[in-house]
């Protein structure tokens, strides 16, 4: 009996052919691919286009100029001042009182009222001193017709030359305690030292009054005196006979004018300053005592600089700067003005201006009103409304 055997080594050497791909599977995948390029490119596509269309748009819608006030910067010569805060003083101010002690009999004043040197005051009670005037003259008299008695005795050898000498003696005693009491009596009249103006009245009828008590204020307004200090850098600068302004709150607006009178020769060893005083004539009596009062000297003149309005200066923490004006010529032939920062050095202020020590040349023109919306380089217009008036006057309250 035969038996049928596969040959396994047969089997394995005949090749085994391969699955063909699908056509619709390839074609499948090469649309996908195809649609996917197309939408990122049309995405890149859109984005470029986007952006270019939003450059060109800024690009030709430019922001409106915007409205300035514009000032010319000037070459002018600034008053050389010295300015420094103090108060006002009288030239004759003095506390009324009494040398003796005495009750007050009779007020001879009115409170505020202007009185003249000599004018009588205050009456102190002197009846005991009147009194003693009385005996001393009466003693004066019988001494000096002793006098004449034993002096044409003595001329004719009736009397000792003794005689004479003791009644020129007594005579002498009675005048010394006529002279005693009337300058007691004088004590007790106070009259006023100098001419001025009385203040409030401090004492009353029948009062005790104790020598040193004040009894009125006494006031020369004709003349004031301005004392402030300055520092030791600005002494060298001040002379006697220079002209000062001053002026007080109660006044606004009106400047008094003085000279420098006294300048103290020593300086404090404390504050480094120095104490000036100016005298002023006060024709008005306007002016008190008291007062706390601006004053300026006024120094030799400096060279001509140039000077902007106060308001053109924009004072930062980083710097001073301004907003000059420059012109550019567009293809068309149009003008087109912008404002450019420029940083500048600043001196002193006077009058509503600005002193420019660098940054700006005389005959530029800056921004005065405005700046406060730009940017450098921004597109400016200039207004034709007037500038506010310089130095601008802050509200009062």
């Amino acid at each position: 009996m035969t038996i049928a055997t596969e040959n396994p080594s047969a089997a394995r050497s005949t090749p085994e052919k391969p699955r063909p791909r699908p056509v619709r599977m390839t074609r499948w995948i090469i649309i996908v691919g195809l649609l996917l390029a197309l939408l990122v490119g049309g995405l890149v596509g859109f984005n470029a286009f986007r952006s270019h269309m939003i450059a060109q748009f800024f690009a030709n819608n430019k922001p409106p100029p915007i409205t300035v006030s514009v000032a010319e910067a000037n070459a002018e010569v600034v008053p050389n001042l010295l300015t420094a805060v103090g108060d006002l003083a009288a030239v004759h101010q003095v506390n009324v009182t009494s040398d003796v002690n005495g009750r007050i009999t009779d007020i001879l004043f009115t409170a505020g009222a202007e009185v003249k040197a000599g004018s009588k005051l205050l009456q102190l009670y002197d009846a005991p001193e009147q009194a003693d005037l009385a005996n001393f003259r009466a003693q004066a008299k019988v001494a000096e017709l002793s006098l004449d008695r034993a002096k044409q005795l003595a001329a004719r050898q009736f009397g000792p030359q003794a005689t004479v000498d003791q009644a020129q003696a007594s005579f002498d005693q009675a005048s010394a305690g006529i002279a005693r009491t009337e300058a007691v009596i004088s004590q007790k009249l106070v009259r006023a030292p100098f001419d001025g103006v009385l203040g409030v009245r401090r004492v009353e009828v029948g009062q005790y009054l104790t020598a040193g008590t004040q009894i009125v204020t006494l006031t020369d307004l004709s003349r004031v005196y301005t004392n402030f200090t300055v520092t030791e850098k600005d002494s060298g600068t001040l002379k006697v006979g220079q002209v000062v302004r001053v002026s007080v709150d109660a006044y606004p607006g009106k400047v008094f004018e003085g000279k420098i009178t006294t300048i103290e020769p020593q300086i404090s060893s404390d504050t480094r300053n120095i104490r000036v005083q100016g005298t002023l004539e006060n024709p008005e009596k306007i002016l008190k005592p008291g007062m706390f009062a601006t004053t300026t000297v006024v120094l030799p003149e400096k060279p001509a600089v140039v000077t902007v309005p106060e308001t053109a200066v924009d004072y930062t923490l980083y710097g001073d700067s301004v907003f000059l004006i420059h012109e550019e010529k567009a293809e068309d032939g149009k003008v087109n003005l912008t404002a450019v920062r420029t940083f500048v050095r600043t001196g002193d202020r006077v009058n509503g201006r600005a002193v420019i020590l660098s940054g700006v040349k005389a005959g530029d023109r800056v921004v005065a009103v405005g700046q406060l919306k730009l940017q450098s380089g921004a597109a400016v217009a200039i207004s034709k409304d007037p500038m506010p008036q310089i130095p601008a006057k802050p509200p009062r309250y």
